[in-house]
């Protein structure tokens, strides 16, 4: 045989062996238990938590003792296993005596449990939530988001022995915090278990930190005076006070719910109903927690302003009498672009007063026209002002009587306050204005 022919020969001998070999490896692997899977049952029940908890220490220990076995050593030795599973188990369960083990094996080995309990199953689950140091308003909304929790101790409890609650306390604590992970994050839990065949399980509810340790509180309103909600900015406080010690995730995940009781106990209080106001509230959570109510309604326009003119250079000024105004504007909405007022301007240093009757009509979310009748000049007037951004306001007005423009540029401080340069052909001057 040629040297070539007798190196092909090995080479395909070597092949065989080798394919043989590993096809002798994995059929010899195929006929070892790889996996342990445990079920366990009980005579009467056995609830959800607690199986699962068993099945578990049962694939543990049975894993110890017949996982990368042969199937025909677990079969020789079935009794026996079998014999020293039940012994290791029934003397860790608590509650439950172990009735029978049995053991099929396989390359997935099942162990099947069989349960007997002790005495008295617990056949009803009372469940009392206790929310720790919350008001009524914080409360509520608490409860709504462990309304689950009570499902928790039902599923873990209901139709176990009475003498195993002890032994199922760390398994519920775990599933009461992956409940609370999930649905109430911003509280913890300790719970109590008083078993019995009727048993009782008190759970009290803790929030945790950061919590919401003051409350800034700010009221506003661009159609009815700052002043009638001030009478009612204690009972505002008191409210907003709710929140203090309230956890600043839970604050801030029911933010929604909150701004909308705080509108509602401004919109309903007796004083403020008659307005028909519909108080949009801006809340801005944390431990120094914002809450900003504005407080308007589409059916009226009253405002309340203070004027104040500062360097008059004309001689029917510089006496000062006409120096301070006092401005109540009471409107009627027509629709929700027109509107029909009344406006009363009082100068409390001659003392005099004046009344004008208008119409007004918004030409865009910006824009105003006005036209106006002097009662007492007897004249007419015009007016426009434009919004040219959010705290600048540019303004003219026409009087007929004395024919005489005045046209303003306006700067808003803050809510309470803004400044105005205006001229006319004859003068210009500094204004002071309050809102009231």
């Amino acid at each position: 045989m040629s040297m070539a022919k007798r190196g092909s020969f090995s080479f395909c001998l070597w092949l065989v062996l080798l394919i043989f070999l590993l096809c002798h490896s994995q059929a010899e692997a195929s006929f070892r238990a790889e996996t342990v899977r445990a079920q366990v049952t009980a005579e009467h029940s056995l609830p959800p938590l607690a199986r699962a908890r068993m099945e578990k220490s049962v694939e543990a220990i049975a894993s110890q003792l017949l996982a990368g076995r042969s199937l025909a050593d677990l079969e020789e030795k079935r009794r026996l296993d079998e014999n020293l599973v039940m012994e290791i188990f029934d003397k860790v369960l608590v509650g439950y005596t172990v009735l029978e083990v049995k053991i099929q094996p396989g390359t997935e080995t099942l162990v099947q449990v069989k349960l007997y309990p002790w005495d008295a199953v617990i056949a009803r689950v009372e469940p009392v939530i206790i929310v720790d140091g919350m008001p009524p308003m914080v409360e509520r909304l608490v409860r709504e988001d462990a309304a689950g929790l009570e499902n928790v101790f039902s599923q873990a409890l209901l139709g176990l022995p009475v003498a195993a609650g002890d032994w199922t306390s760390g398994l519920i604590k775990q599933e009461v915090n992956a409940y609370l992970e999930e649905h109430l994050p911003e509280f913890r839990a300790d719970f109590e278990v008083q078993p019995g065949q009727e048993t009782r399980v008190e759970i009290t509810l803790y929030p945790r930190l950061p919590v919401v340790r003051l409350v800034d509180l700010s009221m506003r309103s661009n159609t009815i005076p700052n002043v009638t909600l001030l009478a009612h900015r204690k009972v505002m406080e008191e409210k907003c006070h709710q929140l203090v010690g309230v956890p600043v995730g839970f604050v801030e995940r029911h933010r929604d719910s909150f701004a909308r009781e705080l509108a509602e106990e401004l919109d309903e209080r007796a004083g403020l109903s008659r307005w028909k106001l519909a108080t949009q509230v801006d809340l801005q959570p944390g431990e120094r927690t914002s809450v900003k109510s504005h407080s308007d309604t589409n059916l009226y326009r009253v405002r309340l302003e203070g004027w104040l003119d500062v360097g008059h250079r004309t001689a029917a000024y510089r006496k000062g009498d006409r120096d301070l105004v006092l401005r109540l504007h009471a409107g009627v909405m027509l629709s929700t672009r027109d509107e029909v007022f009344a406006l009363l301007d009082l100068h409390p240093e001659k003392p005099d007063w004046c009344w004008q009757l208008g119409y007004g009509r918004n030409l865009s979310s910006k824009g105003r026209a006005e036209l106006r009748y002097d009662l007492v000049e007897r004249s007419w007037l015009i007016a426009a002002s434009q919004q040219l951004a959010r705290r600048w306001l540019l303004r003219y007005e026409y009087r007929w009587g004395d024919h005489m423009g005045e046209a303003a540029l306006r700067y808003k401080l803050h809510d309470f306050l803004a400044l105005e340069y205006v001229c006319d052909k004859d003068d210009s001057w500094l204004r002071v204005i309050g809102y009231f």
